[in-house]
């Protein structure tokens, strides 16, 4: 790394860390000035950027298992989104406080009082949400821990029993994050309406994340591909690569979204439909067309030509949009909960995402400086030196 890079990752950091510095300090005000409204928005904003975190993690256990020089170029990326899992555990303190603003089944008389969250409540209660987020943190920030900790032993002495014990552990904790997420989908945001429920429900998120997290590596690679030492390593075909396996986990996401729906829908159950009806009413609607068109029709349409994938100009603004439209989905996935209030934007909405998002992106940048951005100890890097530059 350069020292020019590194005045430039510096400066970035700070400015980061101010932006994020100053927005918390609206937002608190504005949370004790209306603390309803600001739960609402802060558990939204908090499990977008929760997103980036877990989903750099399962991005990288996914490379680890299957290979590729597309998950070399962005490695550094995905294991500096990794470091920020202990600050989005700590993040979580808020909707520990706040969990009787937004959760209905924290209410004793109105538990009593209805059948239904009277029998989820043996799994639905206080002490075992926070037990379990304890438990899914713990469990996640362990993962990181391990892959971080293999990955730095490689880079130190080169020795590839360090990549063989990564890729074994991948395939376990992978799953271990596909079943924990869902779980943590149901507590924090499912449980909103304990009325409703769907076993696609976790997947969603889970896939969104991934989703999220290839976006956001490839605004960020495409970047740092500008300077060196990455600007000696990315190709078109990096790129390219990326943006197939963007285009790849938009399809799932497409899928599991229209599954839920159809599901849902045809059966017409008076349990299950009601939440469909309060996201495409009331001004909603407008909200669930957008995400047809933008979260998914556009970026189709623009990642089937191969020349925008290579194009490291135009795809980054692919995911621009993708990373934009994945925010209006949780967006959309959480607020509806309330009843009675539309899709209005209140200020909160947008203090509290740049608050967490400038912290979350000052530990990213410190984690970059870290460590090598490229590591000559990696399996792959002849094979990704051999790649013509040119599209």
């Amino acid at each position: 790394m350069t020292q020019a890079f590194r005045k430039e990752l510096d400066q970035v950091e700070r400015r980061a860390l101010l932006v994020g510095a100053a927005a918390a300090v609206a937002a608190v005000a504005g949370g004790l000035a209306d603390p309803q409204q600001f739960f609402r928005s802060y558990l939204v904003a908090w499990l977008f950027w929760l997103g980036l975190g877990l989903g750099s993690l399962a991005i990288v256990m996914l490379h680890r298992m299957t290979g590729g020089s597309w998950g070399f170029a962005i490695r550094r990326l995905l294991e500096s989104g990794m470091r920020t899992i202990p600050l989005l555990a700590l993040l979580f303190v808020p909707i520990a406080i706040g969990m009787r603003q937004l959760y209905p089944w924290t209410d004793e008389a109105a538990v009593a009082a209805d059948l239904v969250l009277l029998h989820k409540s043996a799994y639905l209660n206080e002490k075992l949400f926070l037990a379990r987020a304890a438990l899914f943190f713990l469990l996640w920030i362990g993962s990181a821990a391990l892959m971080l900790r293999l990955s730095a032993r490689s880079d130190r002495s080169g020795d590839r029993k360090h990549e063989k014990r990564a890729r074994l552990f991948s395939g376990p904790l992978v799953a271990l994050y596909g079943v924990t997420m869902t779980l943590a989908a149901v507590d924090w945001a499912m449980s909103l309406e304990p009325h409703w429920f769907s076993t696609m429900y976790g997947v969603i998120f889970v896939v969104g994340q991934a989703l999220s997290t290839l976006a956001f590596a490839i605004v960020a690679a495409s970047w740092l591909g500008k300077r060196e030492p990455f600007r000696r390593w990315l190709a078109p075909d990096h790129f390219h690569d990326l943006g197939n396996l963007t285009f790849a986990f938009l399809l799932l996401w497409a899928y599991t979204a229209l599954s839920q729906f159809l599901i849902i829908w045809s059966g017409n159950l008076s349990e299950e439909t009601p939440w469909y009806l309060a996201r495409t009413r009331g001004g909603w609607q407008a909200v669930a067309l957008s995400l047809v068109l933008l979260h998914f029709a556009v970026p189709f349409l623009l990642l089937l030509w191969r020349r925008i994938k290579r194009d490291t100009t135009l795809l980054p603004y692919v995911a621009l949009l993708l990373l934009a439209m994945r925010y209006v989905d949780v967006f959309w996935l959480v607020r509806p909960a309330f009843r009675g209030e539309g899709p209005s934007v209140h200020w909160l909405d947008l203090a509290i995402p740049v608050a967490i998002g400038g912290l979350w992106l000052a530990l990213f940048v410190r984690g970059l400086k870290g460590r090598p951005l490229i590591s000559l100890q990696d399996a792959h890097l002849e094979a990704m030196l051999e790649q013509p530059k040119e599209g």
